[in-house]
């Protein structure tokens, strides 16, 4: 007899975490079926047990027929695979425990407790709760969804695993306990002793990395402090030992009052909001620069010689503004509260860390050249050239030229003494290649041989040249299209695109219309000007196909023909004065899916405010009440419709799809208009 039994969990991911636990430990001797709520469960089964994930699933799950069946609800634990993620933070730190209810959110936290992870202060958090003002570390088994933006840390500890008390349980009811209740518990333990000595090796590890850091400290070529929250000094490298003329092994274990006896730099070290100090202190004149950490009691104190320093930045400056190759803007630059350009920029961020290639990619007036600036004033090449390059604006010799340089005499009008290209003038920084979609073919080859090879070959030269070059891209072309026409070097495409950055068009940010709009009105005019109510609104329902660029050049216009300081809907110019969207982009829409769209988007507005959950099933379930029956097709195409409008989102796991609050605008608008 094949002994049998049903998982039935709530979402997908749960059912694959659990699935791979019970098929490692009882999958030898158990046939294991698995279902997920969010998925599919069948209306009956055969299988003699069922086994719940959860209480709240097994009460989801009372629509089907499990009559002759024996069911559990199985009773979960932490997965221990993540479990030093929370033992780093802390103690006493103030933690929101996040999951899709309430209910299991408390769950988790008995669940953490009664493991001992008991050293954190919890709150459970579901959607549609506001999140404690002074909580900003999240902690979530698998339910990242849920969490609230104004976290700044969301620990994933993995979705709760099922407890070695139910899998005897499961033995006991297929007569298994007796043969091989021992060899699972061994089993099981074994994955907790794996996890000891994972631990064990990390913690020698960092033994070794605190060695590593400590040569480091040692061997910077700046004074080095730091002290706890007692301000006693922790650190104190040999630089200190220099600049004070106190021994390292005196310092450490002291009050900074002892090193500074009546000094004029304690309020700074101790109370003082300024983030840097000038000071002479035996004879060197000093930077002090406080570091802290939110999430730590440890400050960090950086003593720059600044003499040195002073010598040192204008030396670079001169050099990089002989050439003009600065680049000019930062991510503070970037204005923007939206979701979706903070998460832009955070991923951003994130690039600019790498040394790897991205392809910035995103339609005409999104800025992509402002993130490819960006990028680079936030890498660790910042103090090295920027230069760039627009494939779009210029012949394909003189591009050639103008990247790769040429020797003297290798054509007919060129410079005496040839001429160092854009590679080699970049070397040590970053080359932006704007346009690149327009490159032809011959240049897509030189190109990838010198991402491949690292070197260059001028213009009618004989030797190769090394360059050391990040390499920026941007396009508003589709290149997976382009390769596809046989336009675009694959090998190319995937060079190029080693990291990957879309950038969202203005009508899915459109909450920073107002931002935008504010500044461009203050660069434009000389004199005080306001956009009034009216204007403004109008200004945020329009689609701007032209992107932040057309939304400046209104602006400027705005300013321009406006004759007072308010701006009205009368100075808005004419429809034929914005740009209009490209042939092949389908954005209007019938009478007829204009009223489905707002019957869909009426519906989701509804759960938002009721805090439920809308899924594709459940959309159509309402669309056929209202004697609007859409099959899953029709359905799909009309939310991939308002998501790329910006009007909807779609969350992962069991989050459903959201209305945004640009949908909540056009959802008025709309309503106006039929």
């Amino acid at each position: 007899m094949i002994n049998r039994l049903t998982l039935i969990t709530g979402t997908i991911q749960t059912r694959e975490a659990l699935q791979t636990q019970l098929q490692d430990l009882i999958g030898k001797y158990i046939d294991i079926t698995c279902f997920a709520i969010d998925d599919y469960v069948p209306a009956s089964t055969t299988d003699p047990l069922i086994i719940f994930s959860s209480r709240l699933v097994e009460q989801e799950a009372t629509i089907h027929t499990f009559d002759d069946c024996k069911t559990m609800t199985a009773l979960r634990t932490i997965n221990y695979q993540y479990i030093e993620k929370l033992l780093d933070l802390e103690a006493g730190t103030k933690v929101l425990c996040i999951n899709d209810t309430e209910e299991m959110a408390q769950e988790t936290i008995d669940t953490l407790m009664e493991s001992g992870i008991n050293h954190l202060h919890y709150t459970p958090h579901t959607t549609g709760n506001n999140a404690p003002e002074d909580i900003r570390i999240g902690i979530t088994p698998g339910e990242r969804a849920f969490a609230p933006a104004s976290l700044e840390q969301v620990i994933d500890i993995g979705v709760r695993l099922i407890d070695i008390t139910t899998l005897i349980d499961i033995l006991d009811h297929f007569h298994l306990k007796q043969p091989l209740g021992g060899t699972i518990s061994k089993r099981y333990t074994g994955k907790i002793i794996d996890l000891s000595r994972k631990l064990t090796s990390i913690n020698k590890q960092a033994a070794r990395l605190n060695q590593h850091l400590q040569q480091v400290v040692d061997g910077v070529n700046d004074g080095v402090m730091a002290v706890d929250a007692q301000n006693i000094i922790t650190i104190f490298n040999p630089l200190m030992e220099k600049y004070s003329g106190i021994s390292s092994t005196f310092a450490k274990g002291k009050h900074i009052n002892k090193i500074w006896k009546n000094s004029s730099i304690i309020p700074f070290m101790t109370a003082s909001k300024e983030e840097s100090v000038y000071l002479t202190w035996n004879g060197f004149n000093l930077m002090v620069y406080r570091i802290e950490w939110d999430q730590h009691d440890n400050t960090l104190f950086i003593f720059k010689n600044a003499d040195e320093t002073i010598l040192m930045e204008k030396a670079a400056r001169k050099e990089l503004l002989k050439t003009g190759y600065i680049a000019k803007y930062s991510f503070d630059d970037i204005l923007g509260t939206s979701e979706a350009i903070r998460e832009v920029k955070h991923i951003a961020r994130k690039l600019a860390k790498a040394s790897f290639p991205v392809l910035i990619q995103g339609e005409s007036g999104t800025g992509k050249e402002l993130f490819a600036h960006a990028i680079h004033q936030e890498s660790d090449r910042a103090s090295s050239p920027f230069l760039a390059v627009n494939f779009s604006a210029l012949s394909e010799d003189l591009l050639e030229s103008e990247l790769f340089g040429y020797e003297d005499g290798a054509f007919t009008g060129a410079k005496k003494g040839g001429k160092k290209g854009l590679f080699e003038q970049a070397d040590g920084g970053t080359l932006f290649l704007d346009e690149v979609g327009d490159i032809s073919p011959k240049l897509q080859a030189r190109l990838l041989r010198v991402i491949q090879e690292k070197e260059i070959r001028k213009i009618g030269g004989t030797k190769n040249i090394p360059v050391d070059v990040r390499i920026i891209a941007a396009t508003n072309k589709n290149l997976s299209l382009l390769m596809e026409k046989g336009e675009f070097r694959e090998d190319l495409y995937h060079r190029l695109k080693v990291l990957f950055l879309p950038i969202p068009p203005l009508r899915e940010r459109k909450a920073d219309i107002p931002i935008l709009a504010d500044r461009f009105l203050t660069e434009s005019s000389n004199k005080s000007m306001t956009l009034s109510k009216e204007t403004s609104e109008e200004l945020a329902r329009h689609q701007w196909f032209g992107n932040v660029r057309e939304l400046k050049n209104t602006i400027d216009y705005l300013t321009t023909v406006s004759d007072g300081e308010m701006i009205t809907r009368k100075d808005l110019p004419a429809s034929d004065f914005f740009q209009k969207p490209a042939q092949n982009e389908k954005t209007e829409q019938s009478l007829a899916d204009k009223e489905v769209t707002k019957e869909i988007l009426t519906y989701l507005f509804l759960c938002k405010e009721n805090y439920e959950r809308a899924s594709r099933k459940k959309v159509r379930e309402h669309m056929d009440k209202r004697g609007v029956p859409l099959s899953d097709q029709q359905i799909r195409r009309f939310l991939e419709h308002m998501k790329a409008e910006g009007w909807i989102v779609s969350k992962q796991g069991r989050g459903g799809t959201q209305i945004t609050p640009s949908g909540a605008d056009y959802l008025q608008h709309i309503g106006q208009m039929l």
